[in-house]
Parts: C-alpha cells; sequence; structure tokens
C-alpha cells in the first residue's frame, strides 16, 4: 500500500499553472502503479471565496486533469476542487479517481470554514464518503472537518476505513494544531491517516506545510516539513489488522458493523 502525498506552493486562481505543477512533481515522485496519491484542497485554485470565477460543473478542467493524471501514472488520485452541482449550488469537494481514470468517488466538506467565510460561499456536505483502495477501505475528509472528531467516528462506525485522508489548506498560526489532531484521528480510529496540506501564502493566509503521514499509535511515518515537495510510505495493512483484532476498541463503537459492509456508490447531487 504505497502512498504518496504532493505539498504543493498553490498559485492563487491559476489552474493551468497549478496543473503543471503538479505534473512536474509527479514526475519527481514517480509513484508506483497502484499507488495512491493526494493533492491539497482546492489544489487548482487556493482557498477561494470566488465561487463565479473557480467552480466547475462536472466535467469541467479540473476534473479533466484529474482523470487523465490518474490514468497516465496508473494511480489512484484525491484531489480537492470547488464543484457547482445540479442544484447550481457550490461545494467543496475531494474527488477521487481511479488508475482507469474514472471517477470512483467524492466527498463534500461536511463543516465549512465559518471563521473565513467559506459558509457564506459553500453548501455543507451532508455524510461522509469512503472508496475502496489497495484491499482497504479508505475516507476522504477536508482541513476544518479536523476539528470534528464526530465526522471521523461516524465514518468509523459504518466501514472502520483503514486509512483517513485529510486534504486541507491549513493557515501557519495553527499548524501545531494540524499535526497533533492528525495524530489524535489515527489513534482513536485506528487508522493511518495521511495529512496533505500546502505552502506559500495567498492573498489572505501562509501556510508551512507539515504533510504527514500517520500511522495507527499516532507515529508519525513521514514528515513533509515546510518546503514544496512530497513525501511517500508504505501501509502496512496486515500490521494494522493485527492490531485491531488484539485491541478490538472499534467493536464498541455504536453502530459498528461486524464485518464492514460496501461502499455505496457516488451521487453526484451531495
Amino acid at each position: 500500500m504505497k502512498i504518496v502525498a504532493l505539498q504543493l506552493d498553490i498559485a492563487w486562481e491559476n489552474k493551468a499553472e497549478n496543473f503543471a505543477r503538479v505534473q512536474r512533481w509527479l514526475e519527481q515522485a514517480a509513484p508506483e502503479k497502484g499507488s495512491l496519491v493526494a493533492l491539497p484542497e482546492m489544489f487548482a485554485t487556493g482557498f477561494s471565496m470566488n465561487t463565479e470565477k473557480v467552480a466547475e460543473a462536472y466535467g469541467g478542467e479540473t476534473e479533466k486533469f484529474l482523470s487523465s493524471t490518474a490514468r497516465a501514472f496508473g494511480i489512484h488520485l484525491v484531489g480537492g476542487a470547488p464543484m457547482r452541482g445540479r442544484d447550481g449550488r457550490v461545494r467543496n469537494k475531494a474527488l477521487v479517481f481511479a488508475p482507469t481514470g474514472e471517477l470512483v468517488s467524492f466527498y463534500a466538506k461536511m463543516r465549512p470554514f465559518t471563521p473565513g467565510g467559506e459558509a457564506e460561499h459553500y453548501v455543507a456536505g451532508v455524510k461522509p464518503a469512503v472508496f475502496d483502495w489497495a484491499n482497504c477501505h479508505a475516507s476522504p475528509f477536508i482541513c476544518y472537518d479536523l476539528r470534528f472528531p464526530e465526522l471521523f467516528r461516524e465514518s468509523a462506525a459504518t466501514h472502520q476505513p483503514e486509512l483517513f485522508i485529510v486534504i486541507a489548506n491549513w493557515p501557519a498560526k495553527r499548524i501545531t494544531h494540524w499535526t497533533r489532531l492528525l495524530q489524535a484521528r489515527a489513534i482513536e480510529n485506528q487508522a493511518y491517516v495521511v495529512g496533505v496540506n500546502r505552502v506559500g501564502a495567498d492573498p489572505f493566509y501562509t501556510y508551512t506545510g507539515q504533510s504527514a503521514v500517520i500511522d495507527f499509535n499516532g507515529d508519525i511515518l513521514a514528515d513533509a516539513g515546510s518546503t514544496e515537495g512530497f513525501i511517500r510510505a508504505d501501509l502496512d495493512l496486515e500490521t494494522l489488522l493485527k492490531y485491531r483484532h488484539g485491541l478490538p476498541f472499534l467493536k464498541d463503537l455504536r453502530g459498528a458493523p461486524g464485518c464492514g459492509g460496501g461502499v455505496p456508490p457516488p451521487f453526484r447531487d451531495f
């Protein structure tokens, strides 16, 4: 289970430049076929409230870029984008593409960042998402969601994901919270957690990265530091499952299933 996180210095509202940066870093990272690669929240635009400019309908240029890139590198690719639904409203989403280029799952941010005005421009999502990757369940979340453990517990109680993916634009002045919260979500859900942040600055915030891969003990397996680049890790599913078997805390979650259950298909309306 190979995972790669690309920590980008996102060019403000410049999709073409950001697509090029992702391409360059992927060429350097050279992920193995079948790897999972994660990009930050709103990787193509930055954390913009200018939805009239940055939001896209499904099938737009960002979706096409993610699809073609996943297919070209033979990877699962997770990237964040502002998407306009058929109801005309905009949601901050994580999109998941398979090595075939197919959109296999997506998630709408359930907790818009109200202190930054996000709730005035983006509609909140209504439920977690889970998708299959490398014989495990993976569940994506977005930035401010990280402060709300009940969202992760909802996903854990339903599917007990072995991996949580948190894509973010998490500002420098709260970066110590970022690392500690990633560790907390890993420990309490007995899961691997990858947190993918950005570096650089936009018109409102400065970012110092600290993208990380955390194991189920809360230990940091990889840390990207504060510069643009990438990290990689090899996740050990067998060891995780043995750990859960020896300490079956998740079985005591209310609503926890006895044996997982299927992964629901994506619905484009949410």
